[in-house]
């Protein structure tokens, strides 16, 4: 629940308000690419927190209007409170109906050569949901057979789980479906399931971890070639470029042009119930996100690459003005009263003095794919035009 916060008298009003200090537990994994991801969830020790609270709830709130039909505020700093950025729940809307040209060859991004003859029944796995989305917008939904914890859309709803614990795969799960293809990346784990899923006989495709603005095409792309519908997957890729550049001149539109004017942004990932704090920098696919939305990076001018523990020492030279964050991930914290108990030094910076924060699902704010144009729009909303979805 959110109560009204109080505003300077020369602000604009923003009735949702802080969030309250209730705290949910929380297991979603940070959407960061590969490698590092399995690295971060070893050390923090997020494997066992059970399935029940895998982070992959909706913000509260109504969903985000078009941008290009919000009304902006004349200064982007005149807002108080956090603001849940939510997108509107659209339908699957497939760009074809291919029929797949198999066998095909390829080598993935870890460079094992597969062969896929058969693409009948079909597992697409990941931490972000992004590949089981992509499957059904290129019309081949009808051949999914199970998903991911993360895999939350209405024409996926009945497909059984393979997940367990959150995000871990569960190799008996997997294996009693039966597929005749996996499509995953290095999100997930542990890999071993990976490695047995290969020695069993199973094709493996693992395609590119790295979820950003600068991959959309070729890992759409990837991803059709495995299931032998390269045309579907160019058509798929048009399609979502265009969204995105379409979203981006709406930003452009109200975002302030000059560097010095635009909201001083970090990416915060927090789980609270677990003691973790980590600041996203240079790499993690946050900056792009910022960048997309009209914000200014502050980790590449202090030189803050990766992800990496909150400091105080971090927080002060950042000075933000606005913080990103998961929806769990705040809940998590206790809300903004929590966040801020937690993280002291938050106090001492604009953001933490006006607690401006925007939050956004879990599974949504930095899993780009074929939502990536309504993720930015709800975020751009959030923070150019609150007021449009208190």
């Amino acid at each position: 629940m959110r109560s009204p916060v109080s505003t300077r008298a020369s602000t604009t009003v923003l009735p949702r308000g802080r969030r309250s200090s209730r705290s949910a537990p929380t297991a979603v994994v940070v959407p960061v690419a590969g490698v590092v991801l399995a690295l971060l969830l070893s050390a923090c020790g997020l494997e066992g927190v059970g399935a029940e609270s895998h982070g992959d709830s909706a913000a509260d709130g109504p969903a985000a209007p078009a941008l290009a039909d919000a009304t902006p505020l004349d200064d982007v700093r005149d807002w108080q409170g956090d603001v849940s950025a939510v997108i509107e729940q659209t339908d699957v809307e497939p760009v074809a109906d291919p029929t797949p040209e198999l066998p095909v060859t390829l080598t993935d991004v870890q460079g094992t050569e597969v062969t896929v003859t058969d693409t009948s029944r079909v597992l697409a796995l990941d931490v972000y949901g992004t590949l089981s989305r992509t499957v059904f917008e290129l019309g081949m939904g009808d051949v999914l057979i199970g998903r991911d914890v993360s895999t939350q859309f209405d024409e996926a709803s009945d497909l059984p789980l393979v997940t367990q614990n959150g995000h871990d795969l569960n190799a008996e799960a997997i294996l009693g479906l039966d597929p005749t293809l996996i499509l995953t990346d290095t999100s997930l784990g542990p890999w071993d399931v990976i490695l047995q899923m290969r020695d069993s006989g199973i094709p493996v495709v693992v395609v590119d971890g790295h979820r950003g603005l600068d991959n959309l095409s070729s890992l759409t792309m990837e991803v059709a070639t495995a299931l032998g519908v390269p045309e579907a997957g160019e058509q798929l890729a048009t399609r979502v470029e265009a969204e995105v550049a379409e979203v981006r001149d709406s930003i452009a539109e109200v975002a302030p042009a000059e560097e010095s004017r635009r909201l001083r942004t970090v990416f915060l990932y927090v789980r609270g119930t677990s003691g973790i704090y980590y600041m996203f920098g240079e790499g993690s696919g946050a900056d792009a996100l910022i960048d997309a939305v009209g914000g200014y990076d502050v980790a590449g001018e202090i030189g803050w690459a990766g992800m990496k523990p909150v400091t105080d020492e971090g927080i002060i030279a950042a000075q933000p003005e606005l913080l990103l964050m998961m929806t769990d991930g705040l809940e998590s914290a206790g809300g903004v009263d929590g966040l801020l108990e937690r993280l002291p030094a938050l106090a001492a910076t604009p953001a933490g003095e006006n607690q401006r924060i925007v939050d956004m699902a879990d599974a949504q704010i930095l899993g780009y794919g074929p939502l990536t144009a309504q993720v930015l729009n709800a975020l751009a909303v959030a923070i150019y035009a609150p007021e449009s979805v208190a």
